[in-house]
């Protein structure tokens, strides 16, 4: 499961109106254990593209960055935890 110390969400501006629906962008910071393979000594954090066509959410794309530089790394997270991120956002949008 994963757990989330802060985060951020802007409305991503589509000034041409080619896209259906809304996008989001979060940022979020993940707390992960030095025991888990995600472990960064700069800290790991998530920019999720979040869309909602029709009052429905769902996670466009995500890259797991390594906080204090942001570079992106090179890992995935499992179905669970996914989920877990989807849900955060889910929750979090009207914010």
């Amino acid at each position: 499961m994963l757990t989330f110390k802060s985060y951020t969400v802007e409305d991503v501006r589509d000034p041409f109106g080619i896209i259906s629906g809304k996008r989001y962008e979060f940022m979020i910071e993940l707390d992960v254990p030095e025991d888990d393979e995600l472990y960064e000594e700069g800290g790991v954090s998530a920019r999720v593209i979040v869309k909602v066509v029709e009052e429905q959410a769902s996670i466009v794309t995500y890259d797991l960055l390594e906080t204090s530089t942001g570079r992106i790394l090179d890992f995935d997270l499992e179905e669970d935890e996914e989920a877990d991120l989807e849900l955060f956002c889910k929750e979090h949008l009207s914010e």
